[in-house]
């Protein structure tokens, strides 16, 4: 995971899951709208996710 997509995680958290699926950019959006800190945290985790 680059620089650039963590601060994308950091910044814009539903836009840096837009490749990994609508799943994933749901949750994310949804914890974004809970609260800023679960929604970063919830897209440094999926961008981090090594699929296999």
């Amino acid at each position: 995971m680059g620089l650039m997509r963590v601060l994308i995680c950091i910044f814009f958290p539903p836009l840096a899951v837009i490749d990994k699926g609508c799943g994933s950019i749901l949750i994310v959006f949804i914890l974004t709208c809970c609260g800023w800190v679960p929604g970063v945290i919830g897209a440094l985790v999926i961008c981090n996710k090594q699929e296999k």
